[in-house]
């Protein structure tokens, strides 16, 4: 279908605002007489507080307050009295003080279907290093720095559980109390009997395959500032990427109605999923309300942000596979241990959105999933781009290619072979697929790469230095449904001179779905681009409702209610001009800021025309508005591909990507230009998640030992490759203008496309990540190459 505005690269609508440093971030709003908060944080994995002394720290000149597990459940919302309030509860209560979940999830009205709630605001019981003990809050950082250091805390250590085996062990000590086993949840699905599909299998294939803790290292780290506006209402400023969640759990945490909470987001400095976790926003509410509503300010450093924000599971896998000789799947058996960390955060769902998405590639006669979900004393692990794709994908596209390889197939036939086909019903979520480019995009990608030409070249080689190909397909989602509510909000203004104001409740962190929003809306209303005016500040007093940024769901779902909003802005605009003219409005159309006749595309009115009159005539004056909300109860879903080519340095377990090429079926392309850039990000990060990124800890302490921009291995410029980026246009029926989702789908599979390029240049299969040099030199040691 050919569009004017949409399928164009059209300059993002923040781009000026951004490179001239005009762009606002929470940081750049300063209030007067802004205090500095600063956090206590745990020096032990695992520990109970026996006793804790503030005295000193609240003698300091310059502390306004001091904040431990104690105070906290005294801290309650007055319209009259804000700030502390003795509600009678004695410290020693700690299993009745009020819990709460962080993750950015929309509330569920089914109790069954909530957030682990295992949370406190500040703690009585560390259950990492960094956990939040105490707070202060001061005159200026310094002060507050100073104050920290004159907390004493006497702590009962306790052992420190540092990998979901030890937490497992039989008389492990519980994280937490009524998790038995400190098992946070199982439980999967299953399709078919698996095991009389083995029987069935002329080969049964078994492999186990570990993934790392890392981190999101966006530019800016986690930040907020909070006051009391003059009712007594609770501000919160923030980076987030759910202002609607962050205003129901602030709420939640501190036992407010949901309605004394107000957040603003503004410009977000990066998330990647880090920050659709409440994190900091509950502490900060808490201690505005310890110094009577005066504005504090939380800023983490790296350091902090790195351990006390958010990390992605880690996951061991362990797969069993029934094959035909022919290359067909007949069974997959799949179990799963996730390391959640010391708290829920999300969870469970991590490893539940890894088994529903992958399900969606190679349907198969019988498929078991086994997920368990484990606490440990290390950080919390929560939502990270990908939500627990990076991890399922690496594993089987792994073990699928090791099947490959001992059956003598090319690794692409043997994914043609079992890949999906258009109307394919998934037999848990009812999702149909209504569109697929899948086997496009390997033929995309197969022909970028030169897969036969280099296959054919490294056929035969030797030296210290050899080469590889290697791919790994993907399928994804658009959004959550059926698993979650999908609503999304927009309000579209008719302005006097004919422009329009879009607001959205949809977060633009970074990715660029405000330009996405203007250029649906432009679309539909026949104007350019510089006349339809975004709002990128989101307020949940003001913008509408959307549950936020999270499961590449933005422009597929917040989309859909653009589209609508649009649509019914365009029929009232031709309705008022029918008024003007008295020319049906079935006969008008609305194309280059003009009412035109349909059938001829004469010019009847210019759009200003109408909305001046809309706003002005004496009798008939009614300014043209639409507000939307929309619950989409379906989803869409995207695929593709990776291929690498790699140079692997036997002597020194270097491994170099000299090529790769990440292709995708997103549906429409709204703007390929900004879509080219969500696909660089993304390899860059699967690159990143192959060979270098690893969160470490001590593992008898669980003290972090690389939290920090020099000893975690992030690539950099000089070690990322040229990305190339290809599409497939699939046209998806239900999405608007045809489009899927794309945010989190490029980073789903850099990580095995370069793991099976190594094992075809090298026969060294790595089945663990990251794949440094130290692990790879190690495994050639093993296999005998060295």
């Amino acid at each position: 279908m050919a569009y004017t505005v949409v399928g164009k690269s059209v300059s993002r609508v923040d781009a000026i605002a951004k490179v001239t440093g005009k762009a606002k971030y929470t940081d750049d709003f300063p209030e007067r007489d802004m205090l500095v908060g600063k956090i206590l944080h745990s020096p032990y994995a695992h520990a109970i507080i026996k006793s804790i002394d503030v005295s000193l720290a609240k003698a300091l000149p310059g502390v306004e307050a001091v904040l431990t597990y104690k105070d906290l459940p005294r801290i309650n919302y007055a319209t009259s009295l804000p700030g502390f309030v003795d509600d009678g509860i004695e410290e020693e209560f700690e299993a009745d003080r009020l819990k709460y979940g962080t993750a950015g999830h929309p509330y569920s009205l089914d109790p069954g279907h909530r957030d682990v709630e295992d949370r406190h605001i500040l703690t009585k019981k560390a259950r990492f290093v960094g956990d939040n003990i105490a707070a202060v809050v001061a005159t200026d950082e310094l002060i507050a720095e100073k104050a920290l250091k004159l907390i004493k805390v006497e702590y009962e250590v306790l052992e420190a559980l540092t990998s979901t085996d030890a937490a497992l062990k039989e008389g492990a000590p519980l994280i937490h109390e009524e998790r038995e086993r400190n098992i946070l949840a199982s439980g999967g699905y299953a399709i078919g009997d698996v095991e009389e599909a083995f029987k069935e299998s002329d080969h049964v294939f078994e492999g186990e395959y570990e993934t790392s803790i890392v981190q999101h290292c966006h530019m800016e780290n986690q930040t907020s500032y909070a006051y009391q506006d003059s009712d007594g209402r609770i501000v919160i400023v923030t980076s987030t990427q759910i202002p609607q969640i962050v205003r129901r759990v602030v709420a939640q945490s501190l036992g407010l109605p949901w309605g004394r909470v107000r957040v603003i987001k503004p410009f977000v400095g990066g998330g990647f999923g880090n920050k659709q976790d409440v994190c900091i926003e509950p502490l900060n509410a808490a201690m505005t309300l310890a110094v009577g509503g005066r504005p504090v300010k939380i800023e983490l450093s790296r350091e902090e942000s790195m351990v006390d924000t958010r990390t992605r599971h880690a996951f061991k896998f362990k797969i069993k596979t029934g094959i035909n000789q022919d290359g067909k799947i007949i069974g997959i058996h799949i179990t799963a241990v996730s390391n959640t960390g010391a708290y829920a955060s999300h969870g469970h769902s991590i490893a539940g959105s890894a088994g529903g998405k992958f399900r969606y590639l190679y349907p198969t006669k019988a498929l078991k999933y086994e997920p368990m979900t484990v606490y440990t004393n290390l950080p919390v692990a929560g939502a990270m781009r990908g939500y627990g794709c990076p991890q399922i994908f690496y594993a089987f596209e792994s073990h699928l290619e090791d099947i490959a390889k001992r059956l003598n197939m090319d690794p692409i036939e043997i994914r043609r072979k079992n890949v999906v086909e258009v109307g394919y019903v998934d037999p848990v979520s009812k999702n149909k697929i209504t569109s697929c480019g899948i086997r496009e995009c390997i033929d995309k990608g197969k022909a970028l790469i030169k897969w036969d030409e280099k296959k054919a070249l490294y056929k035969e080689q030797s030296g210290d230095k050899v080469r590889g190909v290697g791919m790994a397909c993907f399928s994804y989602a658009s959004g959550t449904y059926p698993v979650a509510l999908e609503l999304a909000g927009a309000r579209i203004v008719l302005n006097q001179d004919g422009s329009v104001q879009l607001q959205i409740g949809a977060t633009d962190t970074g990715q660029g779905s405000d330009t996405v929003f203007g250029q649906m809306v432009a679309e539909v209303l026949g104007l350019p681009m510089d006349m339809v005016h975004v709002h990128s500040t989101q307020d949940t007093d003001i913008t509408p409702f959307d549950t936020g940024c999270y499961a590449s769901r933005q422009t597929y779902v917040s989309g859909m209610a653009v589209e609508k909003a649009a649509l019914e802005v365009k029929a009232k605009i031709l309705g008022f001009a029918s008024s003007m003219t008295d020319i049906p409005a079935d006969k008008l159309d609305l194309l280059d800021q003009k009412i035109v006749l349909k059938h001829s595309g004469e010019s009847v009115l210019s759009l200003e025309q109408v909305a001046m009159q809309s706003y002005y005539d004496r009798v008939l004056a009614k300014p043209i508005t639409s507000d939307i909300s929309n619950n989409a109860r379906i989803n869409a879903i995207p695929f593709g591909v990776t291929f690498a080519e790699v140079e692997v340095d036997i002597k020194t377990g270097k491994i170099e990507v000299l090529e790769i090429f990440n292709v995708h079926d997103s549906g429409t392309i709204v703007n390929p230009q900004m879509a080219e850039g969500q696909v660089h990000g993304g390899v860059s990060m699967g690159i990143g998640y192959a060979l270098s990124e690893q969160l470490l800890f001590d593992a008898v302490t669980g003290k972090p030992l690389n939290n920090n921009l020099l000893d975690y291995k992030l690539p950099t410029i000089m070690d990322t490759p040229d990305i190339g980026v290809a599409f497939v246009e699939a046209y998806e029926p239900t999405g608007p203008f045809g489009v899927k989702s794309l945010g989190e789908p490029p980073t789903i599979t850099p990580a095995p496309a370069i793991r099976n390029a190594v094992l075809d240049a090298t026969g060294v299969a790595f089945n663990r990540l990251p794949m440094n040099p130290q692990r790879v030199f190690e495994g050639f040691k093993n296999a005998g190459l060295i």
